[in-house]
């Protein structure tokens, strides 16, 4: 580490260019190759993925992705009227004619007449592919939405719903802007000093430009999410200016004391340098143990969302010093420079006066008190996570104004909202037994409430001489509501197999609403398999670290508490609607299926960040004086003002994206700064130095057998680590330093 930092300030010109060559280039290849992002899903032995099998495999054409024209009229006119027949039909025409449409429904073809609705103002068309819709290009997306929303008009109002026209929507990424503008006034307020100030942000800005451009060109080599990008901003974004913040507190106390700009730098990037690394390697495991999920839509968000975090952390150690070798004295504020000029250098340290000080002295002389009340407010907190529904919001979330939100309430309004997404029954039938079975499957399934309408089924040849049939089923409720769920499950497991009994018939209930309740149930099933791996292996790099057993269990239950509370905050808004309208939510829904994996990866990992430059401070003191209590106070003296500085900055950087319109990312934005805001504030600030109050020296025990059999990695080996001990903290009593 003092050979890489000390090559960064000293070619300091090289590094710079480097990283703007590498943004430059990134961004051209880009821009040029574009992006092929898709939400697409592959679940293996459940019955949606067998059904889109069994219809790929017998006609690939039908089995692609299926699109809704919907068609809306008012001042008095009726989709039925000549006119307007004759331009729907026209743009029907001119539809056919876009790229992989194999077929289309319309409403006044043969098979169409249940497409419009009793009082025919409402009326919609199937548009087929012969592809997923992640096989399909967002130029052909366009074109199918440009093609249809040319009849809009007279009259006549043309939306789009689907996959494909999802793709259409632009992703906003709400407040971004806002949350950079008040990280920066954060930073301004810590340090006093503008240029201090944007170094943290130039660091996280250049490392994500590079990060964003490689998310693009790897979305052509594996599936990569829609909103991988905005996730990997919403992290990195965070990350990154915490850790060239606690990067830059570190130079500024060297230079403080007296040492000249590059060995500041080079001590800096040594300790706290060492601190980032390890805290943001924890970070990219616990992204990356999405692999042990065996789902494919979970890569790319761990790969994309990883690499934004080992690029923020590649240049905290590299650009980061070299931009500060640029800037030389100018990174400390001027009430610094003229207290160092006229007082000479000093030793920056814990101190007993200020708030962190106080505080640190109430939770050594009261340690349980602290303790009590935080656990209360954070029990409080989560609560209303027992209440958690996984599934998967429709497009009646989208933005007012998409196309897709337009064809969601057009559909909502002439036929009910289970018209916004269908189930499908897929059988294939080798007799007349089993074309008698299906038929008491239809009628059966027909027959149940939450069952709207079921359409005849379509049968299509297969090359084997058999058949297979598809029968579209409508329920009542919204793909999202628990209803549907409820209705999938109970079609599945009661009603198909007692209307097959005593036949070799097979039906598989498919379509994408089936699709998003079979990825719930997948990753429910995996959570506590993911949870453990991350949960152990983190557990083991801080034991080795931090040479004890008790802190890195304190720190795993912790941290289960910080993400309770996290999905707490979710439960109640995105679900029960409390305070939904303040943040733009719409409507009330279940939780993304894919949310609890990724925000406890996320939530777990910067959990650790905390945890490592706390207990790193701590444990510094306790190395020295072999005093539990006072390195406990010490440490929570030297770091409080730090960490909650740099919370605050990741909370407003994540709730800045509460504010764009995509609902996913205001779920993300919301639970990791609710997450982040619990953990900070109330878990380390009281909880962790209360119970290692408590517990004594018991903190620190470790078996000397295994202090043998593990690896001794220290975070700062030969030096002390005061990674997170704040500039502007009381000072101990000045100790001469000659400045060089």
């Amino acid at each position: 580490m003092r050979q890489l930092a000390r090559w960064c300030v000293r070619r300091r010109r090289l590094v710079v260019l480097f990283w703007i060559a590498a943004v430059i280039v990134v961004s051209v290849l880009s821009a040029s190759t574009g992006s092929a992002y898709s939400n697409s899903f592959s679940l293996p032995k459940t019955q949606s993925t067998e059904a889109i099998q069994l219809l790929q495999a017998v006609s690939p054409k039908v089995s692609g992705d299926v699109e809704q024209i919907v068609f809306g009229t008012s001042q008095g006119t009726k989709v039925t009227d000549a006119a307007t027949r004759a331009s729907i039909d026209a743009m029907l025409a001119k539809v056919a004619k876009v790229p992989h449409v194999s077929n289309i429904v319309s409403p006044f073809s043969a098979g169409g007449a249940t497409h419009i609705s009793k009082d025919r103002t409402v009326a919609f068309a199937t548009v087929t592919f012969d592809r997923p819709a992640q096989d399909v290009s967002d130029a052909v997306a366009n074109q199918l939405v440009h093609t249809a929303e040319s009849a809009d008009g007279h009259g006549l109002q043309v939306a789009v719903g689907g996959q494909l026209a999802e793709m259409t929507n632009k992703v906003s990424l709400g407040g971004t802007g806002v949350g950079v503008i008040l990280a920066g006034l954060v930073l301004l307020l810590v340090f006093g000093s503008l240029f201090a100030m944007a170094l943290p942000l130039l660091s996280a800005g250049a490392s994500l430009g590079i990060a964003t451009g490689l998310i693009a060109l790897l979305s052509h080599v594996m599936k990569m999410p829609m909103f991988a990008p905005e996730l990997t901003l919403l992290i990195g974004l965070g990350v990154g200016v915490d850790y060239a913040l606690f990067i830059v507190t570190r130079h500024r106390q060297g230079l403080i004391a007296g040492q000249d700009i590059e060995s500041s730098i080079v001590n800096a990037v040594n300790t706290s340098g060492r601190a980032v690394l390890f805290a943001g390697t924890i970070v990219c495991i616990a992204l990356l143990g999405m692999f042990a999920l065996g789902v494919s839509f979970l890569y790319g968000l761990a790969v994309s969302a990883a690499l934004g975090v080992a690029l923020t952390m590649f240049a905290a150690i590299t650009l980061l010093p070299a931009l500060l070798g640029f800037i030389g004295p100018r990174v400390l504020s001027r009430r610094q420079k003229t207290s160092l000029a006229v007082s000479g250098p000093r030793i920056v340290g814990a101190g007993t006066k200020g708030f962190w000080p106080r505080w640190a002295g109430l939770v050594r002389d009261r340690p349980a008190t602290p303790a009590i009340a935080a656990l209360v407010v954070i029990v409080f907190i989560a609560l209303p996570f027992f209440s958690l529904q996984l599934g998967s919001s429709d497009q009646g979330n989208d933005p007012v104004g998409t196309t897709t939100r337009q064809a969601y309430d057009l559909l909502s309004k002439g036929f009910g909202p289970g018209f916004n997404g269908p189930l499908e029954l897929v059988a294939e039938l080798r007799g007349s037994g089993e074309r008698a079975a299906l038929q008491r499957v239809v009628t059966d399934v027909a027959a149940q409430p939450g069952v709207a309408r079921v359409a005849p089924p379509v049968l299509i040849p297969a090359k084997n001489g058999s058949d297979v049939a598809l029968v579209e089923v409508y329920p009542t409720t919204s793909p999202q509501a628990s209803a549907t769920t409820t209705l999938v499950d109970h079609v599945r497991q009661t009603v198909v197999p007692a209307a097959v009994a005593g036949s070799a018939l097979t039906v598989y209930v498919g379509g994408s609403t089936a699709l998003y309740v079979d990825f719930a149930n997948v990753l429910t099933a995996k959570l506590p398999l993911f949870i453990g791996l991350v949960v152990l292996l983190s557990f083991l790099l801080l034991a080795i670290v931090f040479r004890s057993l008790v802190i890195p269990l304190i720190s795993a239950i912790l941290n289960i508490f910080s993400i309770g509370a996290a999905f707490g905050i979710l439960v109640a808004v995105f679900q029960w609607g409390w305070l939904g309208t303040v943040i733009g939510v719409n409507k009330s829904g279940p939780i993304e299926s894919f949310l609890p994996v990724m925000l406890f990866a996320i939530v777990f990992g910067l959990s650790m960040d905390y945890q490592v430059f706390l207990v790193s401070r701590m444990h510094e003191e306790w190395v020295k004086t072999g005093d539990n209590e006072l390195a406990v106070r010490n440490g929570l003296a030297a770091t409080g003002k730090t960490i909650t500085a740099a919370a605050l900055i990741m909370i407003l950087v994540f709730g800045s994206f509460i504010l764009g319109g995509e609902r996913v990312i205001k779920e993300f934005g919301l639970g990791l700064a609710g997450g982040v805001l619990v953990d900070a504030i109330v878990i380390r600030m009281a909880i962790v130095p209360s119970v290692m109050t408590l517990l004594g020296k018991a903190n620190w025990w470790f078996p000397g057998w295994l202090d043998r059999l593990l690896p001794n990695i220290g975070l700062d080996p030969g030096s002390d680590l005061e990674a997170s001990v704040d500039i502007e903290e009381q000072v101990l009593p000045r100790v001469p330093v000659p400045v060089p």
